[in-house]
């Protein structure tokens, strides 16, 4: 359990000439497929019934519940942001969420005097202002569906037909922001849960280690080791 805990300190430590990331990655993987077993074994394939026990064990299975996600999670979302293309630094993400939030206020506002007509502006105030307000779609970005952003598409052709040319125009550029805001939401969802993961997996692989060294002090003492 000390080894797989120091997979945390390796990523920490790059610059140190050890084995490299990708090796210590597999081994720590082989390692909490090999500790669950000795679990297993250690348990005797039987859930226990104490309470200390009962939470030990609870523990355990969350730290290989939060690895074994943790791997898939690993293995699949980068290569959905490749294929995606045009990743945008997370640290960067709420910036670029509102410099598009501004644009399309600006289309929206700009196509009044342009078009003579507040038909387009309300639209935007009615139907697009809480999308470009925050990130939207997070489960729906995570299981790959392009369903609310077709959704909201189509929403956009039907009032096509209620606004004048110069409308229109503005209307296209609106679709086009949410087009571009749908994908920077995609790029949030994903490298969220790529980077969340970690705060769920290290902290419960600390406290079960904690918990391991008191049950291991707990049995010692009971046993008359301490005598």
């Amino acid at each position: 359990m000390l080894f797989l805990t120091a997979y945390n300190g390796r990523k920490k430590l790059p610059f140190i000439p050890l084995i490299s990331s990708r090796i210590w990655l597999q081994v720590h993987i082989y390692a909490g497929l090999f500790t669950g077993f000795l679990f297993l074994l250690h348990i005797e394939w039987r859930w226990p019934s104490g309470v200390f026990e009962t939470a030990l064990a609870l523990l355990f299975v969350a730290v290989t519940a939060s690895g074994i996600a943790g791997w898939w999670i690993s293995r699949v979302l980068p290569s959905r942001l490749t294929i995606a293309g045009g990743e945008v630094p997370f640290d960067r993400i709420p910036e670029v969420l509102r410099s598009l939030r501004l644009r399309a206020e600006r289309v929206a506002l700009q196509a009044i005097p342009t078009a003579r007509a507040k038909t387009l502006a309300d639209f935007y105030t009615e139907r697009l202002a809480d999308f470009f307000s925050a990130p939207a779609n997070f489960t729906a970005h995570l299981r790959g569906s392009r369903r609310p952003l077709n959704r909201r598409l189509n929403v956009i052709g039907e009032v096509r037909r209620f606004l004048n040319a110069e409308e229109n125009a503005s209307l296209d550029q609106l679709a086009d922001l949410v087009r571009q805001k749908d994908a920077v939401d995609y790029q949030r969802s994903l490298q969220l849960v790529l980077k969340g993961w970690l705060f769920v997996h290290i902290p419960l692989t600390y406290g079960l280690l904690l918990a391991s060294v008191a049950h291991v002090v707990v049995v010692y003492a009971f046993s008359g080791g301490t005598r």
